[in-house]
């Protein structure tokens, strides 16, 4: 079998004209992937959306209903960056779900990976920066209360510090948060995560890689968790529109091939999303997110998985 890849075409809709969100990122993804064969029938997984139970494992019950029953306040939405719609809110439980699915799938194959996810910024009771619901929380506090994993380790490389993870997260001893962020980015006012890696602008592809090996070998030993959520964020990439750092396309796919191999080669299962990227060159933006799946790919090949 291939690797597991976890799709479904809600994750995609129209937004207003010029709407700074690329939204058709995650389907020009999905064709990508299965342009070069990466991405077929025998490896497709599709989610169910995301029960409101499973939802408020991580957020106030009163935020949910109201995000679902477009109660909102103009001030929220205006933090959340989104206009509410039907296809919104099916696209966001669907989206959680499928992080959901993609864990499960990681834990029964040691490799999986989700075409969305990494809602960062969503946080218990308000939705922020695009993120409505934080998959990387819900997801995290589902399996330990399932008994599914006893320690869970999520490694967010979005560009922007993941503050809602850290806030919804910071009494759960069993979940361990690391953000790598640059430093004068999006939020003003940061969380305090478990470990936080404040990256200055403009940091290249070599300072960049050096700090994720090192920091992968000490925290992976340290920790031993029994599964490791990895937020591969392009935002990184230097012609980013929302970015600050120096990385390449050649430097994303070498750091999401060191993640995904410190962790395999000790064992520990992955469930990698997406995060975030922006550009107006959406083909640019959707090949650049397909480095994490490729990436995937040729480990899941060489080590003869599945």
């Amino acid at each position: 079998m291939d690797i597991p890849l976890v799709y479904h075409a809600d994750y995609s809709f129209s937004l207003p004209h010029r709407h700074r969100f690329p939204m058709d990122k995650f389907a020009r993804l999905h064709d990508v992937l299965r342009d070069t064969g990466i991405l077929h029938a025998g490896n497709l997984h599709s989610p169910e959306n995301c029960s409101r139970e499973l939802l408020v494992l991580a957020h106030a019950p009163d935020y949910v209903d109201r995000f679902l029953d477009n109660q909102l306040s103009s001030k929220e939405q205006r933090r959340m960056g989104l206009p509410w719609s039907e296809p919104l809110t099916r696209r966001t439980t669907r989206a959680v779900g499928g992080t959901l699915l993609t864990a499960g799938l990681a834990l029964r194959h040691g490799l999986a990976c989700h075409l969305a996810g990494g809602t960062h910024h969503a946080h218990h009771d308000f939705a922020s920066g695009f993120c409505i619901f934080n998959d990387l929380a819900i997801t995290s506090r589902y399996l330990l209360a399932a008994g599914q994993a006893q320690r869970i380790l999520i490694f967010d490389c979005d560009v922007h510090q993941g503050d809602g993870t850290a806030r919804i997260l910071a009494d759960d001893r069993d979940i361990i948060t690391v953000s790598l962020h640059c430093a004068d980015n999006f939020p003003a006012r940061k969380a305090a995560s478990d470990w936080d890696i404040d990256l200055p602008r403009q940091l290249d592809d070599a300072g960049y890689l050096q700090t994720v090996d090192d920091l992968l070998g000490y925290l992976l030993p340290l920790y031993q968790p029994d599964l490791v959520l990895y937020d591969a964020g392009v935002d990184v990439h230097q012609d980013d529109a929302l970015g600050l750092l120096a990385m390449t396309d050649n430097g994303i796919a070498q750091r999401d091939r060191a993640v995904l191999e410190h962790c395999l080669g000790r064992d520990i299962p992955v469930c990698a999303v997406i995060g975030g990227g922006y550009s107006d060159d959406r083909a640019a933006l959707a090949r650049r997110h397909a480095l994490l799946h490729q990436a995937a790919h040729a480990v899941w090949q060489a080590r003869g998985m599945g």
